[in-house]
Parts: C-alpha cells; structure tokens; sequence
C-alpha cells in the first residue's frame, strides 16, 4: 500500500470510470443493475464510500468501445463532472484489430492521460493481462509487451497510480475468467477490486478466493469446452464484424451521472430505492 493516502481528505470526492467492458463489469452478471453487470469499479466506489462518506461516482465505460470513442464520447462528460479520482483503461480492443498503428494508438492515449492528470485528480491506470485464449491470438502477444511498456511509462510521466494487471498471478487461474475467456468472471472482478483499492491505500477485507486447485481436464472435456466457446463466443464475435456491429452499440453508460453512493447496501440499494433516478444521476 501506498505511505500517503492518495485521495483527498476531505472536500470533493468524485470517482469518474473510464473505459470498455474491462470497466463496465462485463462477466461479473447482476440483472438488478444498470447494463446487467456489477464488476470491479463499483465495488471500489462503495468501499471507497465505507471508508469516507460522501463519495458521488459515475461510469462512463462501454463494452467495445476503442480508444477513439472513449475519448469522443466519455472524455469530455468526465471532465464536466470535476472528478478527483479517474480510473481509465482504454485500447484492448484496439490491440485485437491487427490494422491498429500501436504507436499512433499510444500516442493518443498519451494526450487522453494528459487532460486527465491535467485536472489534479488522482488517476488510475492498468496494463494489460496476457490472456491465453488461443494460439491463435499468440501473435498478439508483441502488441500487448508494447502498450503494457507503454502504459508504465506514461503512468510514471504523468503521476498516474499503475496496477499492473499483467503481474497479477492470480489470473492465471481460469475460474477468475468468463466463460468467453476475455472478461474476468465475478471472482475476477472482486479480486482485481482489491488490487485497486490496495494501490490507493483504502482499507477493505477483499481476498483471493481460497479454491481447490483446478481439476484436470480429460481430453473429451476439453474438446467439449473448445466446442461450446467457439459456437458461444467465437462465432457471434466474426459475425458481428462480419456486420460492422458491436455489443456497445445499443447501450449506454451504467452510472452516466455522479450518484452518491450509500455506506450501507451499496448501489443496489440506490437502485432499488429509485430505479428512475439512477439514470438522470
């Protein structure tokens, strides 16, 4: 943990989630809230509000959104809301589209950190994790070194809090991951919450989930599993592109304007009190 509280003491507290379905909470599920989905930035929003009342959050990500929508569509609307806690992470899907000029995409995201830090909030990035969901994406693995390179640097140029998602062995468990192996699962989530709290020095009694080693799979079973992933995820996946579509496109942001989040039940008690009001903030 940090030697210094990062956040402020008192005055303004305005937590602002920037991002695609990493941020979103895409694969940890919850139909009581906005989008379906809980994930690990509301998790951080309410402990941040159990350890100091009074914190107002709002997220702006989308699942597949790239870099260039975050910052036409999320950039602007964050910097009205004042925040003095920005979490961002930003260019995963951009890194999967081969005809991504990386150094052009760095660059961007460079100026994108820039405006943030510029507004004296404390500001949180994340590499990325090198997830093994085929050899078919092995070629990718280069792209991923050089943003994750990228990313510490600017993080470390700008004043930025890194969790460095990539050092995280925890995740090299399959159980912290969905079933479509991209997003974490709910565990994931949970745990990934811990790490962030952890960087920003805010207390909370998070751990990692204590399981059974995972068991081997015989031949059949996994054969049967590559099956249901690619009929599942891989094939929706090429035949949305096929069609110029993403899941995002029908969505909007969970938490669009600052709420203030309860000490107590968290964000589906602001749900289940009023419904109609999380949405207009």
């Amino acid at each position: 943990m940090p030697a210094q509280p990062l956040l402020p003491e008192s005055g303004r507290r305005v937590f602002v989630a920037l991002g695609d379905s990493f941020t979103e909470g895409v694969g940890d599920r919850d139909e009581r809230l906005p989008n379906g989905v809980r994930g690990w930035a509301d998790r951080v929003a309410e402990k941040l509000a159990k350890a100091q009342p009074g914190w107002k959050y709002a997220n702006l990500a989308i699942r597949s959104k790239r870099l260039r929508h975050i910052i036409d569509e999320q950039l602007e609307p964050a910097l009205q809301m004042k925040p003095t806690l920005v979490t961002l992470y930003a260019g995963g899907n951009d890194i999967l589209d081969l005809k991504t000029d990386m150094t052009a995409l760095m660059a961007s995201y460079e100026q994108l950190v820039a405006q943030l830090a510029g507004t004296g909030a404390t500001v949180v990035l994340f590499t990325g994790f090198d997830v093994k969901v085929s050899a078919l994406l092995e070629p990718l693995k280069k792209r991923n070194a050089f943003y994750n390179q990228q990313v510490r640097a600017i993080a470390a140029k700008y004043g930025a809090v890194l969790v460095d998602y990539w050092c995280l062995d925890a995740f090299h468990d399959r159980r912290m991951w969905d079933s479509d192996r991209l997003h974490m699962s709910k565990a994931g989530h949970k745990y990934l919450a811990g790490q962030v709290l952890d960087q920003l020095g805010v207390p909370h009694k998070i751990t990692l989930k204590d399981w059974e080693p995972p068991t081997r799979l015989t031949l059949r079973e996994w054969e049967q599993r590559q099956r249901r992933w690619i009929h599942d995820w891989v094939l929706p996946l090429f035949g949305r592109k096929l069609r110029g579509v993403t899941l995002g496109d029908e969505l909007t942001a969970r938490w669009p304007k600052p709420v203030k989040v309860p000490r107590k039940g968290g964000l589906k008690k602001l749900v289940a009190e009023d419904p109609a009001g999380v949405a207009e903030g």
